[in-house]
């Protein structure tokens, strides 16, 4: 047999030969002896390690806020070409053992060999392979790929194979509850399992008979609303892994639903309950003791929406709830008033997210087994109740050539190697709960997908709102899961079709045909025609083979948002998501960090035909500006191609919308993203937005508008457990007045000038002459404004109050991390950063005015002190060595290539860097481990400084 891992190259007339020792499958096809695999990126006689300049680093990760040590493990190897956080993370995280012991693992080296050599093994055992070379040169290339960060199987794989612990592959998990309370208790402690896994499920609670049925005995049901409380704050309590960040989890409801309207509005009830609480002084912070009051926040939560549905919406007619029970319609409402209060919600809040089951079941591989009813967390896998996904994502960039033009028959080389590697993983793989392990090991669903989309735009010069953009995304997605398939019926003829195929073979061979059809529809353009052309052919040898062997894997690809992964493989951007800023944050090898013009700007720029000294004066200008608008030599027609996520010129919402729905045709599953939208976005645009998704054919869509939710996930400080909010005399016994002790005639002050997010002032404390602070004056807008005067009556209260004898760290554990506008970056080096000039103010005062001890409690330090933690934890350390850090410090000529300046020291993440530069706080929160401020990813948010999510990926 000749199969080899190209993509139309392959003699795939041979690939469902036989070898009577194996007899046929269930669709009749003799199985053939097993994958001949032939070398594309190593060499014969070459191990990939060899071909790497490998170096010893040392990873000391601190909390960026505090200075307290998060994580150190000295002397681990890495390929040089890797960067400090991609070390940093795959160190933290995915190492195994304990750290300190022998049994500790030290080197990328043990990691991808405990990972790839357990699947060469599998692979073995199971048939795959047609001898042992074809396995090791199997082993041999996916070693290639991952040292030089071509892709990255998902986070589960990393923690789990090859360990002691249960060999868990999976990330996406599904799962299922009907109408009686075994089942609703069991949904409990299901999700409890996976949560404490640090995986994320999802499920639809619309079998569960509505609080408008009557039960059996004669009562009204409770309905899945009341039932969503216990889950909610189960996952509350159940931290991810036993990590600090909550569980990931995904609520549905159908929309015809008779408790639609309840779950619709839920969380935006919830979330004016939090202003509300926050107004009277309790501290609703995600992080905070009063936050436990609020319900429905530990989920995402969406409404199913069908065709019949938007069709309603469309014609302004009534709609039908139905009863779970019988299917009877029990209640009839104004589609158009429900769409809205939807809307409405989504505006006030960011939830419900909308998922379209028509479009979903419409192109369901296996509808005979069952209809997909919910997805995970994060919306990309869709699939069968009780199953899961494990997922790999590939390095887009990493297909450029020297002309920087897409290598698409590398590509689907690559895709074909790593579909097989995720479908020997469910060969040993085990699962939460039977019922998901027997439905994976079934259906064999995978999730490939690719991560750098908006870098790998934005380097070949298309913007990512235009044609040319969606032309190549749809046309790369095309080939990826064109690719995917025939490599999973070519599996198919080796060990066999997935056990519920023969069952659902007609309805799989249709949606194999819909993908078909839907590449032949793409517009190409130069740069996408290859792409499109490949993909044709690929998606022909798909079918002509999955005719003959039917398929292994149920469902191959989705987009998912590579938060940790991303990060592992430095990538630039996530999933399909655009370039977040063109300027971020990077740690050196030597210590401390730089800012830099991204690489794809200079690509980008030489691309479009710009000289070189034309492109080093834009680079240089971006550098300084953040942007390419009116930078020396630049043509206002290529502005576009630059346009970020965030910064001075955003992507508008539709131009997020667009590039999703040319994607979509192309994958099994869906797309992890949210469409971000301005702050002063209306209900009428939400409505817009959900509408036109449906109408593009997507498959499901969240929005989140800037500034909506109130809530934010906060960093907690050392000792952090404000004992100081209790009144100091609340359990005296013997009921005393309390006395005022004025202050001198004349006593010491001093007064701090400050800048909070771009606001000026000042701030003046008057202390007693022996016994701490008694009176402070805060100057805060014009003499006159409303806003002086309140600062004036404020800084009145607060005086009397202190000399009533209230003590200090009383009001600073009020006022510190509260949060309204104006904040942001401050000019203070001791307070890099305030959510509000409040958590400014009491922060300066704990640092002039309380003792160590009490500031250590409240998680307040100086800057000098938390250079001293670190200097005393760790000590002087090895000397520094010079070549190194000279090596890691960008050259005067590299810096005029790259546009590197060292990065200010008020920041610790590109979030931050790009605030500094808008002068405007970016609505993300702050990471619960390492303290630095996130970036979306997705769905979700990742942190550059850690690798957390707030996700299930």
């Amino acid at each position: 047999m000749t199969e080899t891992v190209g993509g139309p190259t392959t003699d795939t007339g041979d690939s469902a030969a036989a070898k009577p020792s194996r007899g046929r499958g269930k669709t009749g096809a003799k199985r053939a002896p097993g994958l001949t695999v032939q070398r594309v990126f190593t060499t014969e006689g070459v191990h990939p390690y060899e071909e790497v300049e490998w170096e010893r680093r040392d990873v000391v990760m601190t909390n960026w806020r505090d200075g307290t040590v998060n994580f150190e493990q000295r002397g681990v190897e890495f390929p040089r070409s890797w960067s400090v956080n991609a070390t940093n993370i795959v160190t933290s995280k995915y190492f195994r053992g304990a750290v300190g012991s022998d049994t500790r693992e030290s080197s990328l080296k043990q990691l991808v060999e405990r990972v790839v050599g357990t699947y060469k093994r599998a692979g073995l055992e199971h048939g795959y392979f047609a001898t042992d070379g074809d396995a090791e040169i199997f082993d041999h290339e996916l070693t290639w790929m991952l040292i030089h960060q071509v892709f990255s199987f998902n986070s589960p794989v990393w923690f789990n194979v090859g360990t002691a612990s249960p060999q868990q592959v999976s990330a996406c998990f599904i799962l299922s509850v009907d109408d009686t309370m075994e089942s609703i208790l069991n949904w409990y402690r299901e999700e409890g399992l996976i949560f404490k896994g640090g995986s994320g499920a999802g499920l639809n609670l619309s079998r569960i008979r509505s609080s408008k049925e009557l039960l059996s005995s004669g009562g009204t049901a409770s309905g899945p609303v009341s039932f969503m409380r216990g889950a909610d704050a189960s996952a509350g309590t159940i931290k991810s892994g036993g990590a600090t960040r909550r569980a990931a989890k995904m609520v549905v409801l159908d929309v015809d639903h008779p408790d639609i309207e309840e779950f619709v509005e839920t969380k935006a009830k919830e979330e004016a309950k939090v202003r509300v609480l926050r107004d009277a002084g309790f501290d609703m912070d995600l992080g905070g003791s009063d936050i436990t009051s609020v319900q429905y926040q530990n989920a995402n939560n969406s409404v199913r929406v069908t065709d019949e549905f938007m069709r309603a919406v469309e014609g302004g007619t009534d709609f039908g709830l139905r009863a779970r029970m019988t299917g009877e319609v029990i209640e009839r409402v104004d589609a158009r008033k429900l769409f809205r209060g939807i809307a409405e919600a989504a505006w006030n809040c960011a939830d419900p997210g909308i998922q379209y089951d028509g479009t979903i079941n419409d192109w369901h591989t296996t509808p005979e087994s069952g209809r997909i009813s919910a997805s995970n967390p994060c919306s990309e896998y869709m699939h069968l109740d009780n199953s899961s996904c494990n997922l790999a994502s590939l390095n887009l960039l990493k297909f450029l050539d020297s002309d920087d033009r897409f290598d698409a028959q590398t590509f689907a080389k690559a895709v074909e190697l790593i579909i097989t590697a995720m479908d020997i993983s469910i060969c040993f793989a085990d699962f939460p709960t039977e019922p998901i392990a027997d439905t994976t090991r079934r259906f064999r669903q995978l999730g490939i997908g690719y991560a750098n989309l908006g870098a790998l735009l934005m380097a070949t010069g298309h913007a990512y709102d235009s044609e040319g953009g969606r032309a190549l995304a749809g046309s790369i997605t095309s080939l990826m899961t064109g690719a995917a398939y025939k490599r999973s019926a070519e599996l198919a003829g080796v060990v066999g079709p997935y056990e519920g195929y023969a069952r659902n073979a007609e309805s799989h061979q249709r949606v194999i045909r819909k993908h078909a059809a839907e590449n032949d529809r793409i517009r190409t353009f130069a740069s996408s025609t290859p792409v499109q052309k490949l993909a044709t052919e690929v998606w022909k040898q798909c079918q002509d083979i999955g005719q003959v062997n039917g398929w292994r894997n149920a469902q191959a690809s989705v987009l998912a948002p590579t938060g940790t992964i991303g990060l592992m493989m430095d990538c630039d951007t996530t999933g399909i998501e655009p370039d977040l800023a063109l300027v971020k944050f990077k740690k050196l090898v030597g210590g401390g960090s730089m800012q830099i013009v991204n690489q794809s700007v200079r690509r980008a720029l030489d691309n479009l035909g710009y000289q070189a000294e034309q492109a080093e004066a834009i680079v240089e200008y971006v550098a300084e500006h953040g942007h390419v608008v009116d930078a020396p030599g630049m043509k206002p027609e290529h502005y576009e191609v630059f346009d970020c996520a965030m910064g001075d010129r955003t992507i508008a919402p539709m131009g997020h919308v667009r590039m999703m729905a040319a994607a979509q045709p192309f994958l099994s599953g869906a797309i992890s993203k949210t469409v971000n939208m301005p702050e002063r976005a209306s209900v009428e645009d939400v409505e817009r937005i959900y509408l036109e998704g449906w109408r593009l054919g997507l498959k499901a869509l969240a929005i989140y508008r800037d500034n909506c939710k109130v809530g934010q996930p906060l960093s907690a400080g050392k000792g952090g457990d404000k004992k100081a909010d209790a009144e100091p005399e609340k359990h005296v016994v013997v009921e005393q007045r309390p006395v005022r002790k004025r202050l001198p005639k004349k006593r010491p002050s001093e007064t701090v000038s400050f800048t909070v997010g771009g606001a000026e002032g000042y701030l003046t404390a008057g202390s007693y002459p022996d016994d701490g602070l008694g009176e402070i004056f805060v100057k805060l807008g014009k003499q006159g404004s409303t806003l002086a005067g309140v600062m004036d009556a404020f800084s009145m209260s607060i005086s009397v109050g202190l000399q009533y004898g209230i003590p200090l760290e009383f009001y600073v554990s009020k006022f510190s991390n509260l949060r309204f506008e104006p904040a942001g970056m401050t000019d203070d080096p001791d307070v890099r950063i305030a959510t509000s000039v409040l958590d400014y103010l009491f922060r300066r005062l704990a640092l002039d005015h309380l003792p160590y001890e009490k500031r250590a409690q409240l998680g307040i330090f100086s800057s000098d002190e938390r250079s001293a933690q670190v200097e005393n934890d760790y000590g002087t350390g090895e000397k520094l060595d010079m070549e190194e850090f000279r090596s890691s410090v960008p050259t005067t000529e590299e810096r005029k290539e790259t546009g590197v300046d060292p990065a200010p020291v008020e920041v610790g993440s590109s979030t931050e860097l790009l605030e500094l530069r808008l002068g405007k706080a970016a609505d993300a929160p702050l990471c619960m481990t390492c303290g630095t401020k996130m970036r979306p990813a997705g769905s979700c948010y990742l942190c550059e400084g850690c690798g957390s999510t707030s996700g299930c990926s």
